[in-house]
């Protein structure tokens, strides 16, 4: 009987076929031939980002940024009259965001191996005459298989919350908070329960009495709270539990019961 590979498997193996630097698959690229333009690890992305030592943009429209994005990376309008087939950012928007400067380090991102977004963008990035482009082709679906997570935006939680019936929102504030409203259908695990590590504390609990989607590990899961930094701990706690669509709110309870609208309650 032949032994097949899923579509998740057959893209962490293309991934990792041709790795550069090293042998493991955070060092790996898509090892493209005949590339204009460098590519970055998942490795080299995250030291990036921690340096803040080149600017991240993300290749993709901006709805589609805004549903759940890398960390620190900045998105751009599309290039004027370009069918969505071809999309493509506007070169001219970049180097506003960049002060003009054509050898300010760039980052580039999409939708992984087989999205040419990022590689369109880089096209029209060298013929304006910028210097320093290189790209992460492997992209947001390695990203998050590598347990990085995403950012969600308010006008990309708005859009959840109108049109996600599967979605699952996670509340992490304090218990007595959520017990005076909360996000329609949101489960409760206050961040002072959870700690880091496999399978423990708050989150071993969630796992065993339903609040985590244990039958479908794709779910969409949005985690909020009353900090930034709360909802992001535990959104990196969660995607160590294999949970890899799994995105934190960085704004406020009160902005997101704004952008959510009807969906919020008391």
């Amino acid at each position: 009987m032949p032994f097949l590979l899923g579509p998740s498997t057959i893209l962490l193996v293309l991934a990792a076929a041709p790795p550069r630097d090293s042998g493991d698959i955070f060092h790996a690229t898509l090892g493209e031939t005949g590339a204009r333009t460098a590519e970055v690890s998942t490795q080299e992305l995250r030291e990036i980002l921690a340096a803040r030592s080149a600017t991240v943009f993300d290749s993709r429209p901006h709805l589609e940024y805004a549903m759940g994005h890398i960390p620190g990376a900045v998105n751009v309008a599309a290039k004027p009259g370009v069918e969505m087939a071809k999309y493509v950012s506007d070169v001219a928007e970049i180097s506003r965001v960049l002060g003009n400067r054509k050898d300010a380090p760039v980052v580039l991102y999409c939708n992984g191996p087989f999205c040419e977004k990022s590689k369109r963008l880089s096209d029209e990035l060298l013929a304006a005459g910028h210097t320093n482009v290189r790209r992460y082709q492997l992209g947001m679906p390695v990203w998050r298989a590598l347990g990085g997570i995403a950012q969600i935006e308010r006008d990309g939680a708005a859009v959840v919350a109108r049109g996600d019936r599967t979605a699952v929102w996670i509340d992490v504030r304090a218990a007595e908070e959520f017990s005076k409203g909360s996000v329609a259908g949101a489960r409760s695990v206050p961040r002072a329960l959870v700690v880091a590590g496999k399978d423990s504390s708050e989150l071993k609990k969630a796992k065993n009495d339903g609040r985590l989607p244990m039958t479908d590990h794709n779910t969409r899961i949005i985690v909020f709270g009353a900090s930034p930094d709360d909802a992001r701990f535990v959104t990196e706690q969660l995607a160590r539990e294999a949970f890899h669509n799994v995105s934190f709110f960085a704004g406020t309870w009160a902005e997101l019961q704004e952008a959510t609208g009807s969906m919020a309650s008391k």
